[in-house]
């Protein structure tokens, strides 16, 4: 809770880490006679952390260039605190390379100042100065490293979701005008000879309407915070698709083999929509009589079959994203698709989920 609180307000935490560097600073160079000089120089050597965010590199080359002069200069006044956090955001917020060269640049700005300051003879006590630099990197290293990979996680899965909703308004929108059209055709061929079909098919018109506009609402509902929204259709809804595919004069077959089962959603809704497109595919392009569906439920997978009698041209000649949709559904649970020509005629469309 504390971690999220700091992260939520890093206005405050920059203030709290430049009075924290300031009175350590201010504190070491109280301690001196010459305190007059060396607080004014902590205040200053400490005031670039309030923007080491907006501008982590200038403010790194401020703070190891002040903490260079001052060390050489007055060797009793080491302000390092202000020079080492200036390197750990530079870990934090820029690339590995680049930190790399900036605690490179701070090793070599400091190393002659912090020699002369501990002693020429004393190795130790020079390596102890110089690792604290090597620890504040690695540690920001270390929180950079995770931060990007959040980052680079929540980005692909708003991409992810992205092409989602593009399947999915592709998929809605595409069925129903599809069904609608059809059923608009055929209103016109009869609405003088038999206004009674006529009427029938603008009553399958308003109704596929309204089923994408229900779905439609479903979609982007379930985007919206707090929305209330129907589930996404399944598998258990296929004879309702069915049925409305029927009523354009496509003649649906279903044929189930093997024990139904409740499905993981995200497979159930990926079937549904693989057989929802290609029943689409049928009526926008196959000029068919005929479409078979079938189902067969496997110990370890789920074959989803269509298949029609038209002119082997189901899939529009390649030109939409129907298959593509299908191919990125089938994918994102290891899958396989086949779409093509039937040596028998027609077009068939062949899914594989693993289970």
């Amino acid at each position: 809770m504390a971690w999220n609180w700091l992260i939520r307000h890093p206005r405050s935490v920059d203030v709290a880490l430049f009075l924290a560097a300031l009175a350590f600073s201010a504190g070491h160079a109280s301690t001196h006679a010459h305190a007059a000089i060396g607080i004014p120089l902590a205040f200053v050597e400490c005031l670039p952390l309030l923007v080491r965010r907006r501008y982590p590199l200038a403010v790194l080359g401020v703070t190891v260039a002040a903490t260079a002069v001052v060390t050489i200069g007055w060797s009793w006044f080491n302000p390092f605190p202000a020079a080492g956090l200036a390197l750990l955001t530079v870990a934090i917020v820029c690339d590995r390379r680049t930190s790399l060269r900036a605690l490179a640049a701070t090793l070599a700005l400091v190393f002659v100042p912090f020699w002369y300051e501990v002693g020429w003879t004393n190795a130790l006590g020079l390596g102890g100065r110089l690792l604290g630099f090597g620890i504040a990197w690695l540690i920001g290293d270390s929180i950079g490293a995770r931060r990007r990979d959040v980052e680079r996680l929540e980005e692909r899965a708003r991409l992810d979701e992205q092409a989602r909703i593009a399947r999915e308004l592709h998929d809605v929108i595409a069925h129903n005008v599809s069904v609608m059209v059809v059923q608009a055709a055929a209103a016109n061929d009869v609405f003088d000879s038999r206004p009674d079909r006529a009427r029938e098919a603008l009553l399958a018109i308003e109704e596929s309407g309204r089923k994408a506009l229900g779905e439609l609402r479903s979609l982007f509902g379930a985007v919206r915070e707090g929305a209330e929204y129907a589930p996404q259709p399944g598998l258990d809804r296929l004879d309702e698709l069915v049925a409305q595919v029927r009523m354009t004069g496509l003649a649906v077959a279903v044929s189930i083999v093997g024990e139904p089962r409740e499905l993981p959603a995200g497979i159930d809704l990926s079937a549904y929509r693989v057989v929802q497109e290609a029943l689409t595919n049928t009526l926008k392009h196959a000029r068919a009589s005929r479409a078979d569906v079938a189902l067969r439920y496997g110990d370890h997978e789920l074959d989803v079959t269509v298949r029609d009698d038209g002119n082997g041209d189901g899939n529009g000649g390649g030109s939409g994203r129907g298959l593509v949709g299908m191919r990125e559904r089938l994918a994102a649970f290891g899958g396989s698709l086949e779409a093509g020509p039937s040596p028998a005629g027609g077009f068939a469309v062949e899914a594989t989920f693993p289970l």
